[in-house]
């Protein structure tokens, strides 16, 4: 008998397990039976042959249509070639000098065919492909034989489905009784079957009734698992002291409010009340501000750092690029005006410094800034990753604020936060829009609050597809509208992939492409390149105009410089990388050409185009791509041109992802654990989860009255992963 931590190589033998292992990372008993059928065949429901990939691991359900066995030309031997159809496609089965094979493949026969998609004088075929016959004598039952259900795996070329199917058979033979680790009261009010009965109805199916029961248990295991964890998360933290933080009033931040120069929007002034009741407690805030591009996510920020160093402490911003962090030094210091320039000349009574730490600062400039953090004289910081060395010392660090938080390790966050003799309290922001049943999954552990208006005086950003490839004169109206903003007294970016003509990767400096594997890249040309565009760009249709280029393999005070000029009107077209993604704010920058769109993600391509129309002239968004109409690439970008609304965006951007991307497996470094649950399809289920895992969690937290719950989590969340979600 076997349990679910026994290692496959003690349950099937060395041989299987390593097969398992090698090709589908599967070492435990659990890590087999959770590894479900990615469909279920029918005998008489027979795989489509016509559209098979090449290159690819596929398993097909056919019927011997052919067999012909003859010598080799070339060398000794025999080749059997059998053709096998669905009744629509043929795919060719080939063996060398295995004739011995037409024993079991007979004309009329279905069976189970697996292996590596090739093609062979325009013919699709499978070499010497692992197969099962299906069907062995003729008085079968018909009905029964075409309504059974084959449950197909996902395979690899060491491991086919049917030899999964069979050590599964294997491991529900000898399986040990299963500890439920669902509390029986929910179980059954839900309607759920138990563990044990759901594995083996997943896996031998006797209807599709048998299989839909199956996928909701364990659909509702993985929903349930992951908020009982989170809220624990929650719990925990809650229960973490922490030093209140009150404005003091007539302070700081009252000053600054006085001094602002518009009102805020009805979202700001709800966030902001939000998190000034949030930093009063006597327990860490942990919140979530999410909002569009250019809905004034900073402002809302910068009220909460202010409120903090009215209450005797500091606040630091960390940044994922210098470019980013010297933009906010440049845009906090400006709002803060008299009130940023305390002890110095002009400097108002009760203001403050912002100090700006970057790694690449002169030693002298660093050592000034150092110490203006560890004396408190700098109540605010910003800076990028040197915030977290062990050279920083803060007086006393009171607020993290961490932006565009996707682009940090948790471990950078927990260094920063580590700086602090109690726990500060936290705020996270993202111009990445966040589908709630997302928020409540990756960021679990946060409180989320929202901004969804634009300030006023913004006005809405006009996108267009640009489709080079089919029309070529288009892109010469593209560099026409940017000639023609120019000539009104506007600015204009021209984003490209890359940075150089050689260099095969995106620019080094934070920046990041999506990749693009929709039509396969075997042919396609290389990205076009920040260096050749601006060329091009200078002798060709920019002619005469003043262009710039930006990337982050640019040395740090170029990188400041170029952003200065631009900022200040002195540059007419920025060619640039993604560097420019987040933070940038040019109010009188009102033009786009995103060239190659198709090579970039959905949120990817709206936070470049939130950094136009930020201004009171309206914004144009040119999105050149060679990508052909009705194809994946093409269908993203248009739904990019079709909406402004990032929820949505982020909404379509989740449906072309893999989930586990999504769910914070690449952060962990981790395998994600949800095999069935897909956040956008099933967002009723996640919010149901979340109910009952607060309700269980507030009567039990440490769940010592669940202890099968409590050794299921601890599977779920091995030590690695454990430690990861500590720190977040």
């Amino acid at each position: 008998m076997v349990a679910l931590g026994t290692p496959l190589k003690h349950a099937l033998g060395d041989k299987t397990a390593k097969a398992l292992a090698a090709g589908l990372d599967l070492h435990t008993v659990e890590d087999l039976l959770r590894h479900y059928p990615r469909r279920y065949a029918q005998r008489g429901e027979l795989t489509d042959l016509s559209h098979l990939p090449l290159d690819e691991q596929v398993t097909v359900v056919a019927k011997v249509s052919a067999v012909q066995s003859r010598p080799m030309r070339q060398r000794r031997g025999t080749l059997l070639e059998v053709t096998v159809t669905d009744g629509h496609g043929t795919l060719k089965l080939t063996f060398f000098n295995q004739a011995w094979r037409q024993r079991d493949l007979q004309v009329g026969r279905h069976g189970l065919f697996a292996g590596k998609v090739g093609v062979f004088n325009g013919v699709r075929q499978l070499t010497h492909p692992d197969y099962q016959i299906i069907e062995d004598r003729p008085t079968v039952d018909v009905k029964a034989f075409a309504d059974q259900l084959i449950p197909v795996y996902p395979a690899s070329a060491a491991m086919a489905s049917w030899s999964i199917a069979q050590s599964v058979r294997i491991i529900l033979d000898t399986l040990d009784p299963l500890i439920e680790p669902l509390p029986d009261e929910l179980r059954e009010r839900r309607g759920l079957l138990g563990l044990s009965e759901s594995f083996r109805r997943i896996h031998r199916p006797a209807d599709r009734d048998d299989v839909r029961r199956a996928q909701d248990r364990l659909r509702f295991d993985e929903a349930f698992g992951l908020q009982v964890i989170l809220a624990q998360r929650r719990a925990w933290a809650a229960a973490q002291p922490a030093t209140p933080r009150v404005a003091a009033p007539g302070g700081l931040l009252a000053s600054f409010d006085a001094r602002l120069p518009f009102t805020l929007t009805a979202g700001q002034q709800d966030v902001a009340a939000t998190l000034t009741a949030d930093l009063a407690r006597p327990h860490p805030m942990h919140r979530l501000l999410q909002g569009e591009v250019g809905s004034g996510k900073t402002v809302v920020a910068l009220r909460a750092m202010l409120a903090v160093v009215d209450a005797g402490g500091q606040a630091a911003l960390l940044a994922p690029t210098e470019v980013l962090a010297q933009q906010h030094h440049r845009s906090v210091t400006a709002m803060l005006g008299p009130l940023a320039e305390r002890g110095l000349l002009g400097g108002a009574e009760g203001g403050t410094r912002v100090a700006l730490l970057t790694g690449s600062q002169p030693a002298a400039v660093r050592r000034r800034m150092l110490l203006d953090i560890a004396s408190g004289e700098a109540g605010i910081v910003i800076g990028t990753h040197a915030l977290i060395q062990d050279t920083v010392d803060f007086f006393d660090l009171g607020l993290v604020v961490v932006d565009e938080q996707h682009r940090f390790g948790v471990e950078q966050r927990d260094a920063l936060r580590s700086k602090s003799e109690t726990p500060p309290h936290l705020l996270v922001m993202t111009a990445t829009p966040i589908p709630r049943t997302v928020a409540m999954t990756v960021f679990g552990d946060l409180d989320v609050s929202t901004l969804t208006e634009l300030p006023l005086g913004r006005t809405p950003i006009t996108t267009h597809v640009v489709p080079s490839g089919e029309k070529p004169h288009f892109l010469e109206r593209a560099w026409e509208r940017v000639r023609e903003e120019v000539a009104a007294g506007h600015q204009a970016y021209v984003v490209c992939p890359r940075i150089g003509a050689t260099d095969g990767d995106p620019d080094g400096a934070g920046e990041s492409v999506a990749e693009d594997e929709d039509e396969g890249d075997g042919g396609r040309r290389p990205a076009v390149a920040v260096l050749e565009v601006a060329d091009l760009l200078a002798d060709g249709p920019m002619s005469g105009l003043r262009l710039a280029v930006l990337h982050g393999r640019l040395a740090p005070d170029e990188k400041d410089d170029v952003m200065r000029r631009f900022a200040a009107g002195d540059i007419d077209v920025l060619v640039a990388t993604t560097i420019i993604e987040v933070g940038v704010d040019v109010a009188n920058a009102t033009a786009m050409v995103v060239l190659d769109a198709d090579r970039f993600g959905v949120s990817q391509l709206h936070q470049l185009r939130g950094r136009i129309g930020r201004g009171s002239a309206p914004g144009l968004c040119l999105l050149v791509t060679e990508a052909p109409e009705g194809t994946p690439s093409r269908e993203r970008l248009d739904a990019v041109a079709a909406t402004l609304d990032g929820f949505e965006l982020s909404r379509v951007d989740l449906a072309q992802r893999r989930e586990g991307d999504v769910l914070g497996a690449s952060q962990s470094g981790r395998r994600s654990s949800l095999k069935l649950l897909a956040v956008i399809r099933d967002e009723d289920l996640i919010v149901d989860a979340r109910s009952e895992a607060e309700r269980l969690v507030a009567d039990d937290p440490d769940l010592n009255r669940h202890l099968g719950l409590r050794s299921s989590l601890a599977a779920l969340v091995d030590p690695d992963r454990a430690g990861y979600l500590e720190k977040a």
